[in-house]
């Protein structure tokens, strides 16, 4: 298999993900062991962008439900693996949701109707989500965490943001695995976040990330990285065929790897 530099499309989904997932994760509901488990996140319409939001929840722990009336949209999400249940109304929604909200476990059902309706019938019923999406027409509209994206700031240079992507020649899994634990060892301890997002993302974005692996951290995170890497493949550690893409400022820094070059 040839290595090709990530394509649009699937970069631009999972760096929307990471994004949602990010600002998810900022909520002061959530813990660093569970997550976002044991709360009810409303992200709206399960569209284009509502996508996005319900993966990064899922990979944040959270209970969440979503509502399409689009058959289609509603299949694609089960056969993703996005949604674990599609229902008819928001009675059966409300009982799985308070279940797995009582095990604090993850889960993401979708609601076969217009938004308009379920979130009429929500306040009818005064169902409280703990988290929504901004401009979601959901009470309490004050009261209730929105979900924001924050501003970056800088406080040192180790730490400007950046973005790291990697993908491998082949399409064995456990390729991937290694470079996968590679990353996780150039985590702090207490980087909780980001170590949550490299164990679950794969999981929860499966074939919808083309192979592609990505994580907002920082220039440290990516300097270590790249140390790594250089010094598995140096001593003949890793046999496969990898790229490794860091994103500093918009500007990439390439790492490519072929064992052709030993």
């Amino acid at each position: 298999m040839t290595l090709e530099s990530p394509s649009q499309a699937p970069f631009e989904f999972v760096a929307g993900v990471a994004r949602a997932y990010a600002a998810l994760v900022e909520s002061p509901h959530t813990h660093p062991e569970t997550g976002l488990g044991g709360k009810l996140f409303y992200p709206g319409e399960l569209d284009e962008a509502g996508r996005a939001l319900l993966v990064a929840a899922n990979i944040a722990g959270a209970a969440t439900l979503v509502v399409t009336a689009d058959s289609n949209t509603q299949k694609q999400a089960l056969r993703d693996g996005v949604a674990d249940f599609v229902v008819n109304n928001l009675d059966e929604a409300l009982r799985i949701l308070k279940n797995q909200l009582r095990k604090c476990e993850t889960v993401a059902v979708c609601v076969a109707l217009p938004p308009s309706d379920v979130e009429q019938e929500m306040d009818e019923r005064g169902v409280v989500p703990d988290l929504l999406h901004r401009d979601v027409p959901v009470p309490p509209f004050h009261e209730a965490l929105k979900l924001q994206e924050g501003e970056e700031t800088e406080v040192d240079l180790s730490k400007i943001p950046a973005i790291v992507t990697w993908q491998t020649g082949s399409s064995l899994p456990k390729d991937l695995a290694v470079l996968d634990e590679i990353a996780l060892s150039c985590l702090d301890p207490d980087e909780w976040e980001a170590r949550r997002w490299l164990r679950l993302s794969p999981r929860y974005l499966g074939r919808m990330a083309h192979g592609l692996r990505l994580i907002e951290s920082h220039r440290e995170f990516a300097a270590r990285f790249w140390e790594q890497l250089g010094e598995r493949t140096d001593h003949g550690e890793i046999g496969f065929a990898f790229e490794v893409l860091s994103y500093r400022r918009g500007t990439p820094d390439q790492f490519r790897f072929s064992p052709t070059q030993l």
